[in-house]
């Protein structure tokens, strides 16, 4: 043989992990293919052992031929005695061994009586041949190659029957797929996972015996208390919780997970994800899978009804008529086929064995078309559990766990645990609870600007439930978290006044969020499109100022995706960052109550500005980057303004500045940063101006009407092209801050300094040579700025300003130098007292 039975067995065999992928037909189909194997090759054994024996021996061939023409003694002699092996000798000695032979037969046999029949004149050699011819001639094809072709069928079907774990284009998605599940099912987190539902589910039933009636009560009673139907308008997370209802926590031994175990488990849930992305596109491997078993159908199909045709010429018994009667003088042999017994045996074996394996494949045929496999759902799985949220799944992806459950359907229930994003958040939570301590985090509390505890957490999985406990927090910003979850818990943080959410959705709990209606005052929610934006941020009827900083609009939705804020009834400040082409009318909801309104626009150019007309309570209105040729119309029907803000935008003229004489509350005007050529003179109109801004711009002279705003105390017309400060500027008695860096000018008139009210003086990067004496008269100076000028000393008058520190006179280091050893001293003293009233 030129191969062994155990080499023509491993066509039919897999990887062992591959076993979990194989239903108990495939696995019986494959017992069958064993067992036909096994017969094929014992039939195929013995054609073969046949064939190659010597056909000159003494032992009788494949086929014994008896004369039907004639008998006689000879030819019983010839029966009786059969001749000596005699290939190596001569013929003549052949021919004297024969004559021997025969006399020594009819002496011994001289009293027998004759023998009857026809007496042939054939010898050995010439039946050999006549044996051999007849094998080849009279003996049906099948009978021969019986052996050979069930070899052939068996290795086909066995082929066939794991083609789809050999094809390269399947074969690597399974193998990922049984890698991946079996890491799944033997996973500590799976188990935990388990375990937690069932220790939620025994709670729920413990609840439901001793205080089923109890928890309905106390949810109507919240909701009839605080006017507001939450339960219906409130995003909730997991389990809801009632004002009074305590918390059901889960025991110790479930959240605590080994870090080693809970990092491979976060790394099982990216795997099934992009595992899940990729086969769930196609559905080549169910196609395959059908395909395969559609060839077995119709190969066992072939070989029954072939097979079974040939069954009945499988005969002991032959006519032969070779044409050979010049060599032996006769035409017709009588021949007998001594394997026809066993091979018919072995073939009706056979035949039994086909047809199972053909009803094996027909209820293979019959499962696959009898419901939809490219579909799987986890509906057992999500009644069984608490992980309601398990998607169902489709095409190959469908089809895998199909065929696993023919296996157990254990797996597929321990595999639903990775497709659940609840369950990824409970593994995010323990694992961040479990690095983030109470301790850690409270070293990373900050004090702010403005003296308050802050806390800024960035890009971590989850919010963690230390965060809780720091009760004396004032300011909780969160940045890049992607699951935000604010749990009855919240309600600890008695000081929590200010959220921040940067690119961090977050969910609240009722409780929760009965507390952040209630006290929160400041929120800033950063967002990439407005529906990221969460629905209870338009419930919190305590909050003083919304910031939201994104997309408000799109190409596809033209309108403004933010909700009713009528709820909101105690917000003072509204920041829009955004690209808004117009402003959205749903502000106008806060009209009765809002008294600044910030718009940030990203070089959008705002368009619509209608809505401004009725927010007639408005104080303050910051217009940024939008994009503005002029002053909008709307503004000059804000009667009570006192703060205009219209930087960074492309304002070239500002002849509408007289309307602003009828908005009696204006205090503060910001044009800075846009493209102001001129300031008409009917700036001098509006005489309630306080503060006026109007630096980065174009400007190159100042009109003498704006020195008769007798209230002006800041002036900043900085970095423009002014080469002249017209000396009308010491009619500003009450200024306070006067700042002309980045100019021209190259003298200052004297009349300057009869603003003896003068904190703040920024003169530089110009092109003065000299700074007059009388800059002594300005003793109330805190700020002096000369630096980037042409000046050549400075007055030792200087040391009149005896509020001026060092600090905050900025010029160069030789012109400092060079002034008398006093006036530095005077400079360079930090008394207590001079620095109080400096400030």
């Amino acid at each position: 043989m030129m191969f062994t039975l155990t080499e023509v067995a491993s066509l039919n065999d897999i990887q062992p992990t591959y076993r979990i992928l194989k239903p108990w037909w495939d696995v019986f189909m494959d017992y069958l293919g064993v067992v036909m194997l096994m017969l094929a090759i014992f039939a195929m054994t013995m054609q073969i052992t046949k064939d190659q024996e010597d056909p000159s021996g003494a032992k009788p061939d494949s086929f014994t031929q008896q004369s039907l023409l004639k008998a006689a003694t000879s030819a019983a002699t010839v029966a009786t005695f059969p001749p000596l092996v005699t290939k190596d000798l001569p013929d003549n000695a052949v021919h004297e061994i024969n004559v021997q032979q025969q006399h020594t037969a009819a002496e011994k046999y001289v009293n027998q009586p004759q023998p009857t029949g026809v007496r042939t004149n054939l010898d050995y050699q010439q039946y050999v041949f006549i044996n051999q011819i007849c094998y080849h001639v009279a003996l049906p094809w099948y009978s021969k190659y019986f052996p050979y072709l069930t070899l052939i069928h068996t290795i086909v079907l066995m082929v066939s029957s794991n083609f789809w774990f050999k094809y390269p284009k399947t074969s690597s998605k399974i193998e990922h797929f049984v890698s991946i599940l079996g890491r799944c099912f033997e996973s500590p987190w799976t188990t935990k996972a388990l375990s937690e539902t069932a220790c939620e589910d025994s709670e729920e039933n413990k609840q439901r015996l001793t205080g089923a009636s109890s928890v309905p009560k106390q949810v109507s009673l919240e909701g009839k208390d605080e006017g507001t139907n939450v339960n219906s308008s409130t995003p909730m997370l997991g389990v809801k919780f009632s004002a009074d209802k305590p918390i059901a926590e889960v025991p110790s031994s479930m959240t605590i997970l080994d870090k080693k175990d809970g990092e491979q488990a976060k790394a099982l849930f990216e795997k099934v994800r992009k595992f899940r992305a990729h086969v769930e596109d196609s559905d080549f491997i169910y196609k395959l899978y059908v395909a395969q078993t559609v060839v077995k159908t119709v190969k066992f199909i072939l070989i029954l009804s072939y097979t079974s045709t040939f069954l009945a010429k499988i005969n002991f018994k032959h006519d032969c008529e070779p044409d050979i009667k010049q060599l032996t003088g006769y035409s017709k042999f009588f021949c007998t086929h001594n394997m026809a017994f066993m091979l018919n045996k072995l073939l009706i074996s056979y035949m039994a064995l086909i047809l199972i394996y053909g009803m094996a494949c027909l209820y293979s045929l019959f499962w696959v078309f009898r419901r939809p496999l490219k579909e799987y759902s986890f509906e057992k799985v999500r009644e069984e559990s608490s992980f309601s949220d398990i998607p169902d799944v489709k095409n190959d992806f469908a089809f895998l766990l199909h065929m696993v459950d023919q296996y157990d359907q254990l797996y597929s229930k321990r595999f639903g645990v990775f497709l659940s994003e609840v369950s990824e958040n409970k593994l995010r939570e323990i694992s961040l609870n479990h690095e983030w301590t109470f301790e850690k985090l409270r070293q990373l509390v900050t004090r702010n600007a403005v003296d308050q505890q802050e806390l800024h957490l960035f890009m971590l999985s989850g919010l963690p439930n230390a965060v809780f406990d720091l009760t004396e927090l004032e300011v909780l910003k969160l940045e890049l978290i992607p699951e935000v979850r604010f749990s009855a818990k919240v309600s600890q943080m008695t000081n929590l006044l200010e959220l921040h959410l940067c690119h961090s959705p977050a969910k609240v709990e009722q409780t929760g969020f009965a507390f952040l209606r209630d006290h929160l005052r400041c929120l800033h929610v950063k967002f990439t499109d407005v529906a990221e934006i969460p629905a209870w941020v338009y419930l919190l009827r305590s909050l003083r100022e919304l910031n939201l900083i994104g997309n408000l609009s799109s190409e596809n939705n033209k309108m403004i995706g933010l909700e009713s804020m009528r709820d909101l009834r105690h917000l003072k400040t509204l920041c829009l960052k955004s690209n808004l082409t117009k402003m959205p009318t749903n502000i106008t909801e806060l009209s009765p109550h809002l008294i600044k309104l910030v718009v940030h626009n990203d070089g959008t150019k705002l368009v619509v500005l209608n809505s401004l007309k009725k927010m007639t309570n408005l104080i303050e209105l910051e217009l940024h980057t939008c994009e503005l040729e002029r002053i909008p119309h709307a503004i000059f029907s804000l009667i009570n303004l006192q703060e205009l803000d219209l930087k960074s935008n492309n304002i070239r003229t500002i002849e509408e500045i007289i309307s602003f004489q009828h908005l009696k509350r204006l205090t503060c005007l910001k044009l800075w940063h846009n493209k102001i050529i001129t300031i008409p003179s009917s700036i001098g109109q509006v005489k309630s101006l306080e503060s006026l801004y109007l630096s980065h711009n174009k400007l190159e002279s100042l009109p003498p009407s704006l020195f008769t705003l007798p209230k002006l105390r800041y002036l900043d017309v900085g970095h423009n092209s002014i080469s002249v400060l017209p000396p009308d500027v010491g009619l500003l008695h009450n200024l306070q801050h006067l700042a002309i860096n980045s100019n021209k000018l190259e003298v200052l008139p004297k009349s300057l300094f009869r603003c003896t009210k003068l904190k703040a003086l920024c003169l530089g990067n110009n092109a003065l040579n000299v700074l007059p004496e009388a800059a002594g008269q300005l003793v109330q100076l805190t700020q002096l700025e000369l630096r980037g000028n042409c000046l050549d000393r400075l007055p030792v008058q200087l040391g009149n300003c005896r509020l001026l520190r060092k600090s905050g006179l900025v010029v160069e280091d030789h012109l400092f130098d060079a002034l008398p050893v006093e006036v530095k001293e005077n400079f360079s003293r930090e008394t207590s007292a001079s620095f109080a009233d400096g400030l």
